[in-house]
């Protein structure tokens, strides 16, 4: 790979080969000063080559790649294509393009899972300049024949290490083998797995590579603490750190029930608040980023896999809930505060078990993550359910009901069914005969649809060796937890 030749005024979009027409929407959009993967990638791609451009989350590479794909087509016949790897972010790179290009007759649609097929379908005989779409979507189109990729000359992966995280180097493969070998290639990562140096070898052409930062930097502009906190404390801990940070908080959850969860608790402190993740529609998706954006909503929820789209300025504070599972995604989810130049601060809560996580950020980021004692934690909060309970009726009906129900702990059930494990032998319901016997003794059931004897409670006749209680089997013992840090 070559470097490139550093060229222009870095305080402005002029003398980067920017034609004069398109410089002038770019001005009328107040975008007047370059970040510094424009400045560098944005005279490359003007010519043509091939770009590999790695720069953290939220330093402006659409208009990194926006900008030379737009002049470019205006120029010369055929069309871009963009893959992303989230509905939230091909949304916003679709909305930049379609203000800076509409003065220049750029038609562009928008391919994502989520929304209706036939719009998209329309939009695509309607032979649009520039595709955005996730990788997913296209490949259904590309299934139904209703899009042709026949004539892409220009094609950029955004966000080239989370569509390989989420799974997508299948059809990402497939799409590089339909779209035309002779194409520009654009790729922008934050981090370089091995997995993009392969794609980079393997269907670019001597591509340059623009570096803004090491893989794994993180902004200078934020900073970051970590309390080492017992997971039944994370809430309280949450509660206090709400009430201390005034501004707009992205909190990251690992999972989407716990994103759910979080959500509700942080509604019932008296904060507004959203979530966003894969089990919501596109709409629900939608409207929780506006408004995030807005204001409508304090605190935005949110997992890893829909936080590529969160492109939202002036976060004051991005709150790691759970420590992610992969190093990189650190990287990612602090990228969403101190955008542009702005300060930002970034808190993670992590387990005492845990030290093994933090130690990959470390690594990593190459910075040791400052550890903040535990504050006094405020009192828990009644739970708030948002759902109404279902009427019980008579309370006292209700219990009697439960009381007169089969009793019993582990394999205590009082009926007839033939166990599947353990030695319990019942009547086999409509046929008068006994079950064949699993276990190591036997008692047989005398009526039809009756229960004759019940299952052993506590599980004493289950084989020995196993996770029930009773035999002569040994319980395994769970290896005790390691605690790296002092609590």
């Amino acid at each position: 790979m070559s470097e490139p030749q550093k060229s222009g005024d870095a305080q402005s979009f002029h003398g980067l080969g920017i034609a004069p027409k398109l410089l002038d929407i770019l001005a009328r959009h107040n975008y007047v000063t370059p970040t510094p993967i424009q400045h560098q990638s944005i005279p490359v791609s003007i010519e043509g080559k091939d770009m590999i451009g790695v720069a953290q989350t939220g330093t402006g590479k659409t208009l990194a790649f926006g900008v030379p794909m737009l002049q470019r087509l205006a120029i010369h016949k055929g069309r871009g294509l963009i893959l992303l790897p989230t509905r939230e972010l091909a949304i916003q790179v679709e909305e930049t393009l379609v203000k800076i290009g509409k003065d220049m007759g750029i038609r562009t649609t928008l391919l994502i899972g989520g929304a209706s097929m036939r719009p998209q379908i329309e939009s695509l005989r309607r032979n649009p300049h520039v595709i955005v779409a996730t990788p997913g979507r296209l490949i259904d189109h590309l299934e139904r024949k209703t899009a042709d990729l026949s004539d892409v000359r220009i094609l950029v992966l955004d966000e080239a290490d989370r569509m390989l995280d989420m799974g997508f180097l299948p059809q990402i493969n497939r799409i590089l083998r339909t779209v035309p070998k002779e194409r520009q290639t654009m790729l922008f990562s934050a981090t370089m797995p091995e997995a993009i140096v392969s794609i980079a070898a393997n269907h670019m052409k001597m591509p340059v590579r623009v570096e803004i930062a090491k893989q794994g930097t993180t902004a200078s502009t934020v900073t970051q603490e970590l309390f080492v906190v017992r997971k039944d404390q994370k809430l309280r801990l949450l509660d206090k750190l709400l009430d201390e940070n005034k501004g707009s908080v992205l909190v990251f959850s690992r999972t989407k029930f716990g994103a759910k969860k979080i959500a509700r608790a942080v509604r019932g402190m008296g904060h507004t608040a959203d979530e966003i993740h894969s089990n919501r529609s596109l709409n629900q998706r939608k409207a929780a980023l506006e408004g995030f954006k807005t204001g409508k909503h304090r605190v935005l929820v949110a997992t890893d896999i829909a936080a590529r789209g969160i492109d939202v300025t002036g976060i004051e504070l991005v709150l790691n809930y759970d420590v992610p599972e992969n190093p990189d995604d650190y990287v990612h989810r602090i990228g969403r505060t101190g955008r542009a130049g702005r300060l930002g601060k970034a808190i993670t809560f992590a387990q005492p078990e845990q030290g093994d996580e933090v130690r990959q950020i470390e690594r990593l980021t190459r910075k040791m993550l400052p550890i903040s004692k535990l504050p006094e934690l405020p009192p828990d909060r009644p739970q708030h359910f948002e759902r109404e309970s279902p009427d019980l009726g008579d309370r006292s009906a209700f219990y009697k009901n439960r009381a007169a129900r089969p009793q019993g702990g582990r394999g205590g059930y009082q009926g007839s069914r033939p166990a599947h494990s353990g030695g319990y032998q019942g009547q086999n319901r409509g046929h008068g005969s006994s079950a064949p016997s699993h276990g190591t003794s036997s008692h047989q059931g005398s009526g039809h649809g009756q229960s004759s004897q019940s299952r052993p409670s506590g599980g004493s006749n289950r084989p020995s060796g196993g996770f029930g209680g009773g035999g002569k089997g040994k319980r395994r013992k769970m290896p005790p937890k390691k605690f790296y840090f002092a609590m």
